[in-house]
C-alpha cells in the first residue's frame, strides 16, 4: 500500500481530494467534538428505549415509558374543563345579556372569547378583529346581518354564511352581472360611477343618470332603492365609507362583474353552546356592544 502524499506547506498528509489546485488535508476531528458526537448517539439509543420513536407499518414503537403526547393534551383538556366546569356551566345556563350584567361571568366570557377567537377566527379577521379585503371588520359596529346584537352574532357564529348549514345566512347571493352576461361593459361601468356616488364621492353624473334605471331594476330588490343595504339578506349598504372589497372603481367594477359571495363556516358542531356564547360576548364587546368599557384584550379595546 503506497504512502498518502503529504502536503509540502504543513507537512499533513491529505485525502487524496482535490479541486482547482487546492488539495484536502487529512486533519483529525477536534476531541471535543468527537465526544458530543458519540454522546449523542449513546443520548438517541437511550431515548429509543424510552421513549415513542420508531415508525412501523401499523403504528410504532410506544417506549418503555408509554409516553403519549396525544394523552397528555387530553389530560390537561381534562384538567382545564374541570377547572372551568362551574363558570362554564353557569355560562350555558344563562342568557347572553345576563352574561353582560355579571361582571364576573362576562370577565370568564371574554377570557374564553379571547381564546378562541385567537385560535379559530384571527386567521380571517386578524388577530384585532379588523379584518382584512373580503373579510368583515368585527371592531365597528357595521354588520352585514342583523344589527350587531348578541343575539345576531352567536347565530352567524353558529350556522354560518353560505356554509352549507341548514339555517346558514346568505341565502341571497351577488349576482355575476358582468360574467354571466347579465349586463354589458358600458353598463357596469356607468353602475360603478352610481355606486361611487351613492357614498358621496364625486361621479361622471352622465354615467350616473343612464345607471339609475338600471339600479333600480337590477340592484334595488337587494341593496334598496336608496342603496342602504339590508340587514336580513346581508346586502350591504353602498351610502357608508364602509367597503369589504375595497371602495376604488376598479374594486366595485370588480364585485359587479365577478358578484364575489364570502363563506364563513359554520362553527355548531366544534363549539359547546357555551363557548360559542362566550365568542359572542367577545365579539359583542369589542366591537362597543357593551356599555362599559370592560377590558382591553389582546390590544382591541372592549367598550
Amino acid at each position: 500500500m503506497s504512502e498518502r502524499e503529504r502536503d509540502e506547506h504543513s507537512g499533513i498528509e491529505t485525502t487524496g481530494h482535490e479541486w482547482d489546485g487546492i488539495k484536502e488535508l487529512d486533519n483529525p476531528l477536534p476531541r471535543w467534538w468527537l465526544w458530543i458526537f458519540y454522546g449523542c448517539i449513546v443520548w438517541a439509543a437511550v431515548y429509543w428505549v424510552f421513549m415513542p420513536a420508531w415508525p412501523g407499518l401499523h403504528s410504532y414503537t410506544k417506549g418503555v415509558r408509554g409516553e403519549s403526547d396525544r394523552a397528555n393534551v387530553v389530560q390537561e383538556l381534562s384538567k382545564l374543563e374541570t377547572l372551568r366546569g362551574a363558570q362554564g356551566a353557569k355560562l350555558k345556563s344563562v342568557s347572553l345579556e345576563q352574561i353582560e350584567q355579571d361582571p364576573e361571568l362576562q370577565s370568564f366570557a371574554l377570557q374564553v372569547g379571547q381564546s378562541v377567537f385567537g385560535d379559530n377566527c384571527a386567521t380571517c379577521h386578524g388577530a384585532g378583529g379588523a379584518g382584512a379585503k373580503g373579510y368583515p371588520n368585527l371592531r365597528d359596529d357595521v354588520w352585514l346581518y342583523g344589527g350587531g346584537t348578541l343575539e345576531d352574532i352567536q347565530h352567524t357564529i353558529q350556522v354560518g354564511i353560505r356554509s352549507g348549514h341548514a339555517q346558514a345566512r346568505g341565502e341571497t347571493v351577488m349576482p355575476a352581472f358582468g360574467r354571466d352576461q347579465m349586463l354589458d361593459q358600458a353598463q357596469i361601468r356607468d353602475l360603478t360611477e352610481y355606486v361611487v356616488a351613492l357614498s358621496g364621492r364625486k361621479a361622471d353624473p352622465a354615467a350616473v343618470g343612464r345607471a339609475r334605471q338600471t339600479f333600480a331594476d337590477q340592484c334595488a330588490a337587494c341593496h334598496g332603492p336608496d342603496g342602504r343595504g339590508d340587514p336580513v339578506k346581508g346586502a350591504p349598504n353602498l351610502t357608508d365609507a364602509d367597503w369589504l372589497y375595497g371602495s376604488g372603481r376598479d374594486a366595485i367594477t370588480e364585485q359587479i362583474w365577478n358578484g364575489r359571495n364570502g363563506v364563513m363556516p359554520t362553527w355548531e358542531a366544534r363549539f359547546s353552546p357555551e363557548t360559542i356564547k362566550a365568542l359572542a360576548v367577545y365579539i359583542h364587546a369589542n366591537a362597543g356592544g357593551g356599555e362599559e368599557e370592560v377590558a382591553s384584550l389582546g390590544g382591541v379595546s372592549a367598550r
